[in-house]
């Protein structure tokens, strides 16, 4: 059922030492998401392990890796500083149900809408995303929000040296260690070689703990806790409570699914295998749900450490799985020994993340593909940055889809030839709602003879649009006094033709069939 064994061209040894490089880097990514929602710490880490878990037990796409993500963080500080954790816990609850409910209709599908373009201003978008989030770490202060770090306190003299010293280091280990060897993943060697550096000549630079305690202003602050508890949200049942929450649920239903699709499709690619989108619905679902009750803030898929999973050689489900315990005895035994690690290792590895995750092969389209792909693409990447992942998707759709009628809106063309006294139209191309004015601009019925026909043989009537126009010609004809005749309409635009229908030709034979996009057949 859960898929556990490893195939031959896969290695249990790199599934268990990706899913330790993962582990160690979800530490100061869960916090840190945390604070951006406005809940401690554990929040954060709990579920970043149980929807690790799950999702890695039951979703549609092994070596994927999911925990508590900044896209959700940023939705849920508003329900957190106006109602309380608590209703967060049932916000979460609630947008697991919707996610099970999207993938037991099957509506994973759905990302396939998602246009190539879309999809690389979503990629660089978040890794320009995973860039920012990594500067606040170089920083001694720095103010909340998501452009905190602007106005904040950075780093002086040697401490910002050997940050960056350091983060170098990381980097280089990370790029030229595979060129010695692959037996173990060069991620992992970089965040223990590192920090034995550190710890062997007493640096002085920003460790987890350090991060920990500065952001919660605890000199005892630790990661250090217990196993999650069941824990029922503690909020009235009732339709005032449903009213709160259903929105903030909605919003986080639809972006961690969209996020774990398109990171589903990233890796498909990355990894020429195919992962499946519904059955990764109803296991982020699944997950969101076992979460919220236990006191886990939600979560989805995460496009950089799953980065750092398939580039350490995590392919199966035993990587995510032992990210999440890995993660969980990190919680239970070995916090003092997390809290060691240097921030400037962990910085490194995310910055490696952010150069194999931009798809540097975009500026070399620039000028070989049609501008407005990538206008497109630009736009999703910059209202990534600037809002979030779902509104950057969804205003790529919607502006793939507009350049996608215009350009098609072009390719009607109209054909006319004489057949004695009767004058034939032979239209070209689709009539649907972005054409119908190039349409009906071909006929005139002012010097048209008494008999016409309008052949449909190599058109296509799209939507209800086409069908208004091909009424409106009908009637400017028929108050001309001129016969006019419909041949090769389907039977569908046959009946939804209110003035027309009786001047169709039926030839069961010839005529197409195809569905026409318009509510009245519903």
């Amino acid at each position: 059922m859960f898929q556990m064994l490893v195939s031959k061209s896969q290695s249990m040894k790199n599934d268990l030492l990706s899913g330790l490089t993962v582990a160690l880097a979800l530490v100061p990514e869960a916090v840190a998401f945390a604070f951006v929602a406005g809940v401690a710490p554990l929040v954060g880490l709990y579920a970043a392990f149980m929807v690790g878990l799950i999702t890695a037990l039951i979703g549609g796409r092994p070596g994927m890796i999911s925990g508590a993500t900044g896209a959700l963080a940023v939705v849920m500080v508003a329900l957190v500083a106006d109602h309380g954790v608590e209703y967060l816990f049932a916000t979460v609850v609630l947008m697991g149900i919707l996610q099970v409910l999207a993938g037991v209709f099957r509506m994973g599908k759905f990302i396939r809408l998602v246009p190539h373009p879309v999809m690389l201003g979503f990629v660089n978008g978040l890794a320009i995303v995973i860039f920012l989030s990594q500067i606040p770490m170089l920083q001694s202060e720095t103010p909340g929000g998501k452009w905190g770090w602007m106005s904040g306190t950075w780093l002086t003299d040697s401490a910002l040296w050997i940050m960056l010293g350091l983060i170098g280091l990381t980097m280089a280990i990370i790029r030229f260690l595979p060129m010695l060897t692959t037996a173990v993943p060069s991620a992992l060697v970089a965040i223990l070689a590192v920090s034995l550096l550190v710890i062997g000549l007493d640096l002085d630079t920003l460790t987890v703990v350090d991060f920990l305690q500065e952001k919660t202003g605890d000199v005892n602050a630790t990661i250090a806790g217990g196993l999650p508890e069941f824990h029922l949200p503690m909020v009235p049942l009732n339709m005032e409570t449903l009213l709160i929450i259903f929105p903030y649920a909605l919003i986080l239903a639809a972006i961690g699914l969209i996020e774990s699709l398109l990171t589903l499709t990233l890796i498909d690619e990355i990894t020429n295998t195919r992962g499946r989108g519904n059955k990764e619905c109803i296991g982020q679902g699944v997950a969101n749900v076992a979460t919220g009750f236990f006191g886990g803030m939600g979560g989805c898929a995460m496009i950089g450490q799953s980065m750092i999973n398939i580039n350490s050689g995590g392919r199966s489900r035993v990587s995510g799985v032992s990210a999440a315990l890995f993660l969980l005895a990190f919680i239970l035994f070995g916090s003092s020994y997390i809290e060691m690690i240097p921030l400037s290792a962990l910085v490194g590895v995310m910055f490696m993340v952010v150069l194999g995750t931009f798809e540097w092969s975009s500026f070399r389209l620039l000028g070989r593909i049609p501008l407005g792909d990538t206008f497109v693409g630009i736009t999703v990447a910059v209202v990534t940055v600037f809002t979030d992942l779902a509104i950057a998707v969804v205003v790529g759709v919607i502006m793939s889809a507009l350049i996608f009628a215009w350009r098609h809106a072009k390719h009607v063309e109209m054909e006319t030839r004489e057949e004695g006294d009767t004058k034939v139209y032979l239209p070209h191309g689709p009539v649907f709602f972005a054409s119908v004015q190039s349409f009906k601009d071909n006929f005139t019925p002012a010097s048209d003879p008494a008999d016409v026909i309008i052949d449909f043989k190599d058109a296509r009537v799209v939507d209800h649009s086409g069908i208004e126009a091909i009424d409106a010609i009908a009637d400017k004809y028929v108050a001309a006094g001129i016969k006019l005749h419909l041949r090769h309409l389907s039977t569908e635009c046959t009946a939804l033709l209110q003035k027309s229908g009786s001047l169709v030709e039926a030839n069961a034979d010839e005529d197409p069939k195809y569905r026409v996009a318009d509510d009245s057949l519903a």
